[in-house]
């Protein structure tokens, strides 16, 4: 048996009184037409308990059990945006949100038919680069404790609970016969979810990761980079770029729009709220913005902006499609339920949600960069057509 399905479709909520307290069954027992819970489901649910205790194979994991009853009560929603989460997962999921941890600064990859775990990027700055990690390195052990067959989430919480707070790592690297042996503090890291350069023509570019409470900060850091070195035309690239906060992106905007609308949600009983740009800080130069079909939500209500008020061109190829807002509800305990709440609309009343912006100027990736970790700038045919479109604005 699927303990997950099983979980899925049954004792959905019958322990919800562990979180919000006793009143609130006993409601949902009085609500049979209404409620999720009633009295023969709460029934239902003892009887198929009592059948696990008797007869399941295996040793049962109550924790993990109870978890997944919650899970399985907000997926019953059928929304794979909405979802349940344990303290610990809730507590990752803000990290992300953030964009700071405490950790050595680089990012894993783990190959799903070796287990092999990979470094695919180092932080700037951060304590695994200052320590001398480099991308292709890979992971061997962990504070002396093989790490070739665990999954990666149980890898990255080995090294964030090294005693003393330094994680010791031996890992494997090309061109060398032995293992090399690093010690590396952990620290309050700062994820760099912007990157900039001065391209050809005083052309500015600046990649958006993504939209976290720190990008903000990272994107004034890098326009004003930008603007002492000359800057004339400016290329935002979003590509790969998977959303975040909608209040970061807006605090983006601000910088970017003239007076007016950025983006306005409305919530299931009609409920409008509406973010607004002043005006006071509009571009004034040449803006191109790089999007394919993972730019998704922050990433399209900035590309929705730009393109409904005409003061830049959008290039590559057509969006994501996720038009709607989800919030995170935290819980007494800890854990967070995160549901959609809203839809959000661009300043021309556009509702994108499963269907994506299209570009102002379409250019698909060529297939032969597609499997490729990092391309260069000179190679990149989608930025070199944003060049292109932005030379001639």
């Amino acid at each position: 048996m699927d303990r997950k399905k099983y979980i899925k479709g049954f004792l959905l909520g019958v322990l919800c009184t562990a979180l919000m307290g006793g009143g609130v069954l006993g409601y949902l027992w009085e609500q049979d037409q209404k409620g999720v819970l009633n009295a023969s489901t709460v029934k239902k649910a003892k009887v198929i308990e009592g059948i696990i205790d008797e007869y399941y194979l295996e040793d049962i994991d109550e924790e993990e059990l109870e978890d997944y009853l919650y899970k399985g009560l907000v997926a019953g929603l059928g929304d794979p945006y909405s979802g349940y989460y344990t303290s610990e997962e809730y507590a990752k999921l803000n990290e992300s949100t953030d964009g700071e941890y405490l950790g050595v600064g680089v990012v894993l990859q783990q190959d799903a038919r070796t287990g092999i775990v990979t470094i695919t990027r180092c932080y700037e700055g951060a304590p695994g680069a200052k320590a001398g990690l480099l991308p292709g390195d890979v992971i061997y052990k962990v504070n002396g404790e093989a790490v070739m067959d665990k999954e990666l989430t149980e890898v990255v919480k080995i090294i964030k609970g090294s005693e003393d707070k330094t994680a010791h790592l031996e890992i494997a690297r090309e061109g060398e016969s032995d293992y090399l042996s690093l010690d590396i503090p952990l620290e309050h890291v700062e994820v760099p979810m912007v990157e900039h350069e001065m391209l050809e023509d005083h052309i500015g570019y600046i990649q958006i990761y993504e939209f976290a409470e720190v990008t903000t900060a990272q994107y004034e850091s890098a326009f004003q980079d930008l603007q002492s070195q000359g800057m004339e035309r400016l290329i935002v690239d979003l590509r790969d770029n998977p959303g975040g906060l909608l209040l970061s992106v807006c605090d983006i905007l601000e910088q970017i729009l003239p007076k007016g609308l950025i983006v306005y949600t409305e919530d299931k009983n009609g409920n409008k709220k509406e973010y607004t740009c002043d005006g006071e800080n509009e571009l004034q130069i040449p803006l191109a913005v790089l999007v394919n079909e993972n730019s998704a939500s922050a990433s399209e209500i900035f590309s929705g902006a730009v393109q409904d008020y005409g003061i830049g061109k959008l290039v590559g190829t057509t969006t994501y499609g996720k038009g709607i807002v989800q919030m995170p509800i935290p819980l007494t305990d800890g854990s967070a339920v995160k549901l959609t709440i809203a839809k959000y609309y661009t300043p021309n009343g556009r509702n994108i949600h499963g269907t994506g912006i299209e570009p102002d100027v379409e250019a698909e990736l060529d297939d032969s960069l597609r499997q490729q970790v990092t391309i260069e700038k000179s190679e990149d045919n989608q930025l070199q057509k944003a060049i292109e479109v932005v030379r001639g604005m």
